[in-house]
């Protein structure tokens, strides 16, 4: 069984000579911290950070938003693409005028500048894993 964060450095050459140092990281979501949404329009929704720049993930960073029963995102665009990926609960997501309900396993791709909302339709929190580039 996986306890706890574990990190290990890697040394690679990069493209411009010399070595770049990043952090391996295994570790369990329940452990990285929960912070409330706090935009205008959210309602029962936080994300953790699973890799992002602490771990000096160089393209992408990976979040897992939940969002309780009845919660739901702002409906909202902004410059970036998402890559989506629901792991558990039920729920709509919105992408422009249209909506599609969701479920475990199933996955979304939002281009950038789209409007979009996700919101929880069950009585279990949906749980979803967002993927966006590094800006």
């Amino acid at each position: 069984m996986l306890l706890g964060v574990h990190t290990r450095e890697v040394k690679r050459s990069s493209a411009k000579g010399g070595s770049i140092v990043a952090k391996g990281k295994v570790g369990v979501y329940t452990e990285v911290e929960a912070v409330p949404m706090d935009m205008e329009g959210a309602k029962g929704v936080v994300k953790r950070v699973l890799v992002g720049e602490k771990e000096g993930a160089p393209n992408f960073i990976m979040r897992l938003f939940t969002i309780m029963p009845g919660g739901h995102t702002p409906y909202h665009s902004h410059d970036w693409e998402h890559e989506n990926f629901i792991v558990s609960g039920k729920g709509k997501i919105r992408i422009g005028n249209e909506e599609y309900e969701v479920s475990a396993g199933s996955y979304a791709y939002v281009p950038p500048n789209e409007m979009h909302q996700y919101t929880c339709v069950g009585d279990e929190p949906l749980e979803l894993l967002c993927l966006i580039p590094k800006k």
